[in-house]
């Protein structure tokens, strides 16, 4: 594969060689150019044999230049090695065989002369070179500006060149070769004459006259003596129409007009008598055969050249490369290939006899061929389409020589103007080359990822994103094209043999595995920045998806999904870079006085923090996983490095003991930069708040906490440092810790009181029925409802999820005590037996220091939260689940009409859903819970309960009932609470409805006695206070108190 870059570049040099040699040679840098004999004009000459260093010789001095001295002079040189004029003066080369000129000279070489540049020469400006701003012509001292080796922009973009090229060695179709050996120089040529037939159909193919086209400079002399930054030639400086854009690409692919010339004019002259032929159903290279003769070249080497190029292409279309396969056995086949044979033997013969030959094989070749070139395929008619450069793969290398015109000249990473009209024009091409939509997008994306490659321009990799995302998926084709595609593969040496290719994966393998190589190095690739790395991640996926919809490729990739490729590339990327900074660590290890560990723990935190500035963000878009994969693997590969060295330490010396801070350090960036990218519902999906099962009620999490807090006790007392109590204490404060955090984490899940509770209605008095009404309809609407997103979290929490929260944080509370017996154990097999027997004193000081109990704050915070979380379910219930039933329409309209015991059936719903998945030592907990919440919603309805409720003395009958109703409901004949702490609960509902049970003048005077006994600090007479006889008041139906409230508390009406 290299090989055939190798091939590819020396084409690329030999072509622009010929075009600067044609330039020089055209312009008015060199006097007069005298032919050779036979030569008319330089379209006759062969510029591979003309010196340069001769023409260049002849340019300096103004002289006449003999173009025969210097096609001697090339053939002359040609005999030894290649300099290049710039090396050391100590290098030298032997025209002799070293083995026959016996011992080297033993006298000094003679001195060079020095050479002193003439006055003029050395003064002259570079504002003269080639990238002048001026419109002018290259004069000879501009020559050599060309050789100023001062110039470190010149040389900085020869590295980058150099370097951009090397790159695309990587870069290399799946293609098979041809075995005609033709190059890409017979592609570019056979592919501008296929784009003459197409646009000859569409009649638009004229010979131009040679005497204008020689007094005019080519487009690329106008192009090369302009300035690079205006070097654009404008739509009025071309030729309108077809025409124009045909000479446009005669430039771009870089066919001489002499070639131009005689291939329209072969075209033309082959239609001649064929009424009714189109110019794109030829077949062009038998015609060109038949139609242009030996004389029409002034060199028989460039016509043999040509003759050749037309018998491979023949060859390879109709027999190795067939779009229709033979019925013959072969035996057509070989005719053809003898036939093609003969005409090469011909021009070895006497012109007589050798043109006879050559008349007669040609004749004999159009017989075979014509009928294999017209066969049908893909449903078209015989002679619809001639079939003889539209087989698999020839097709799409001649396209790619189409397709590689649409980039300037002078500038190689921009497209050219015309880009769009080129593409127009291309597309007449498709019926003689057999291209579809989808054979189009990914050739284009091919060639400008290719193009992107050798640059470096980040525009052309832009353009071969969206040519790729064009492409087609196998649903979106057609029936015929999917057929089409599907026939199209090709067999590709590998080094494991031989293996098949279709046509997508010969084009996006290549671009897939070239991105998958940067990508698995991404530290190294993109080390100056991320400036490409997220288009090059988006054509490693795009391709990805495009090959999983080939067979044979389908299978490997669909076993990994685009995570895992994002993952590989990390692990990869990762793996590469922390190896190179170990290497570096352990080669300065000698010369700093730093631990080798302690340093490799901050050259690890700077690749994190630089992987996950510039390189996590992108990758984080393909997989969300990006950082947390990262910081794991480095904290893995860098545990990895110091597991031996905790293992292997008996002594705590300075050395050692600086590299647990840098090792601390690295661990608590690695933790705050997973914690900090870690969604919340990833953290809930892995607490997940269901029951283990029905014996085990509690979450896994808690499970996982105990595993880890294990491991790091176990790990702890395996280190062989010694230990002193400190470090215990240090192991117990962590733990504890720890604990602490988890339980922060679940209770700061719970909202607060006020977003379950709604807010309390402003007081009313009481009105007639019809204003009671009136505002009822306004007070449906409760503007201080909690928000969307805080609903949403309030519902989440639901009553088993926070009946498992109360069950796993009694399994933490529970098993803490086994686990600091555990740790006391391990201390106790950890220390020496002699501080037991000879360090008695400091034995009891140990145990003082060990007694307290090490996890008091996880204890207090755990408790806490199982009070939190009771409280929080019990009012949760009652005022948000059960909130329409119970805190809004019970008791309306009046007491008799709603009674609670339609609130009976849904609480004991609830409450057997408690008991089913709460454990036994919470039960009684929580069932508390929901009594104190039920108490306080009943209040709510009896104080607060709004200006539509309204009470009578004679419903405090009504109300008793239904509060030993509810109190009962909790007892449940014993089964339940006990009957005290019920009891306890509803003395102050109980004392609430015998104030509703009073005669409305009583409350009236004890109210005002209650308002002027507060101030001196004692109770009213029905031992309340005033803001609950104030409430009794508002909600009591009757005009006496409405007048009472009106006059003495300016308590508007219902309706206000």
């Amino acid at each position: 594969m290299e090989e055939e870059n190798g091939v590819e570049l020396l084409q690329r040099y030999r072509r622009d060689r010929r075009v600067l040699l044609n330039f020089l040679l055209s312009g008015s840098l060199i006097k007069k150019v005298v032919m050779p004999p036979g030569a008319v004009s330089l379209d006759d000459v062969d510029l591979d044999q003309v010196s340069i260093d001769h023409v260049l010789s002849c340019a300096k001095k103004g002289g006449m230049l003999e173009l025969s001295e210097a096609i001697r002079d090339y053939h002359d040189s040609a005999a030894f090695p290649a300099t290049n004029n710039t090396g050391s003066t100590d290098e030298f080369f032997l025209v002799t065989d070293p083995d026959f000129s016996g011992s080297p000279p033993r006298r000094a070489p003679p001195s060079l002369p020095v050479y002193t540049p003439s006055p003029i020469m050395s003064s002259l400006s570079k504002s003269q070179s080639l990238h002048s701003t001026q419109n002018q012509e290259l004069s000879v001292d501009d020559i050599d500006d060309f050789e100023d080796d001062d110039d470190n922009e010149e040389v900085d973009s020869i590295r980058v060149s150099r370097r951009l090229t090397n790159e695309a060695n990587d870069l290399a179709l799946s293609l098979p070769s041809f075995a005609t050996g033709i190059t890409d120089d017979d592609l570019r040529e056979t592919a501008y004459e296929i784009l003459l037939a197409s646009a000859g159909a569409a009649g638009g193919l004229v010979v131009p006259q040679k005497e204008k086209k020689k007094d005019k400079k080519s487009r690329l002399m106008k192009k090369l003596a302009r300035s690079k930054s205006d070097h654009v030639v404008s739509q009025s400086q071309r030729a309108p129409g077809l025409s124009g854009l045909l000479e446009t690409m005669r430039v771009q692919l870089e066919i001489s007009e002499a070639m131009d010339m005689r291939s329209r004019q072969g075209l033309l002259n082959a239609l001649v008598g064929k009424v009714g032929k189109r110019m794109d159903t030829l077949l062009v290279p038998l015609e060109l055969l038949s139609c242009i003769s030996r004389t029409e070249f002034s060199d028989k080497k460039a016509y043999l050249r040509w003759q050749k190029r037309q018998l491979n292409m023949l060859e390879e279309g109709l027999i190795n490369h067939p779009a229709v396969g033979f019925g013959e056995s072969g035996r057509k086949a070989n005719e053809f290939r003898i036939l093609l044979l003969k005409i090469e033997e011909s021009e070895s013969l006497p012109s007589s006899s050798g043109e006879l030959q050559r008349t007669e094989c040609l004749r004999s070749l159009r017989e075979i061929a014509v009928p294999l070139a017209e066969r049908p395929v893909r449903g078209d008619l015989t002679g619809e389409v001639c079939h003889w450069a539209d087989g698999y793969h020839l097709n799409v290398k001649l396209y790619e020589k189409l397709l590689f015109s649409v980039f300037d000249i002078l500038d190689e990473g921009k497209l050219t103007e015309e880009v769009e009209e080129i593409h127009e024009l291309l597309t007449s091409t498709w019926k003689i080359l057999g291209i579809s939509e989808t054979m189009h997008y990914t050739c284009y994306a091919w060639v400008l990822f290719r193009q992107f490659v050798i640059t470096g321009e980040r525009g052309l990799l832009h353009h071969a994103i969206e040519q790729l995302k064009k492409i087609p998926l196998k649903e979106q084709r057609g029936q015929q094209e999917r057929l089409q595609l599907k026939n199209l593969s090709s067999k590709v040496a590998v080094e494991e043999g031989f293996e098949d290719f279709t046509f997508l994966q010969s084009f996006l393998i290549p671009i897939q595995r070239w991105a998958a190589k940067r990508l698995g190095d991404y530290h190294l690739h993109f080390a100056e920045g991320s400036a490409t790395m997220k288009e090059i991640v988006t054509v490693a996926m795009v391709t990805r998806r495009l090959l999983l919809e080939e067979p044979q490729f389908a299978t490997q990739l669909a076993i990994v999904t685009d995570e895992d490729q994002i993952e590989s590339y990390i692990s990869s990327s990762i793996k590469n870079a922390f190896a190179g900074i170990a290497q570096d660590v352990d080669a300065t290890a000698d010369s700093t006085h730093e631990h080798p560990l302690a340093s490799l723990a901050e050259e690890t935190k700077k690749l994190l923090k630089k992987d996950s500035t510039l390189f996590l963000p992108i990758l984080s878009q393909w997989d969300p996983r990006a950082t947390a994969i990262s910081a794991s693997l480095i904290h893995k590969l860098y545990g990895n490095k110091l597991k031996p060295f905790l293992d292997g330490v008996e002594h705590l010396t300075e050395d050692a003991v600086s590299v647990f801070p840098a090792a601390d350090s690295l661990e608590q960036y690695v933790m705050a930069l997973i914690t900090s990218t870690c969604e919340e519902e990833i953290v809930d999906e892995y607490w997940g708040w269901d029951p283990i099962s029905p014996q085990q009620r509690h979450g896994s999490s808690i499970v996982e906490v105990y595993r880890i807090v294990e491991e790091t006790v176990d790990q702890f007392f395996a280190l062989k440092v010694p230990m002193r109590p400190g470090e215990l204490n240090s192991l117990f404060r962590g733990i504890d810790n720890a604990f602490q955090v988890y339980t922060n984490h679940i209770t700061d899940k719970l909202v607060s009181k006020e977003d379950l509770i709604p807010p309390v209605p402003i007081l009313t008095r009481y009105k007639k029925e019809i204003g009671i009404k009136a505002f009822v309809k306004k007070e449906l609407f409760d503007p201080r409802l909690p928000d969307v997103r805080r609903s949403g979290q309030i519902n989440v929490l639901t009553t088993p999820k926070l009946c498992v929260q109360l069950n796993t944080l009694h399994y933490a509370i529970s098993q803490l005590s086994k686990l600091e017996d555990n740790i006391r154990e391990q201390w106790a097999r950890k220390r020496p037996r002699e501080n037991f027997k000879n360090n008695k004193s400091m034995d009891e000081k140990s145990k003082v220091t060990l007694h307290k109990d090490p996890f008091s704050g996880s204890r207090k915070d755990i408790n806490a939260a199982i009070d939190r979380i009771c409280e929080f379910t019990g009012t949760k219930v009652i005022f948000w689940d059960l909130r329409e039933s119970f805190i809004d329409n019970l008791y309306k309209p009046n007491v008799s009409q709603s009674r609670l015991e339609i609130l009976i059936e849904p609480l004991d719903l609830v409450l057997n859903q408690l008991c089913d998945i709460i454990v036994e030592p919470l039960r009684d907990h929580i069932v508390t819970g929901l009594l104190q919440a039920s108490m306080e919603g009943l209040l709510r309805v009896l104080l607060d309960g709004g200006p539509s409720r309204l009470f009578l003395p004679g419903d405090a009958k009504l109300l008793e009932e239904d509060l030993e109703l509810l109190k009962e409901f909790f007892i449940s004949g014993g089964d339940g609470l006990p009957r005290g702490t019920v009891e306890n609960q509803v003395s102050h509902v109980r004392h609430v409805i015998k104030l509703h049970g009073c005669e409305t003048r009583v409350l009236i005077d004890d109210l005002k006695s209650a308002s002027s006994s507060e101030v001196q600090g004692n109770r009213s007479k029905l031992g309340s206070d005033t803001q609950t006889l104030l409430r009794v008041l508002c909600h009591r139906c009757d005009s006496e108190a409405s007048q009472f409230l009106k006059k003495q508390y300016k308590i508007p009406k219902s309706a206000a």
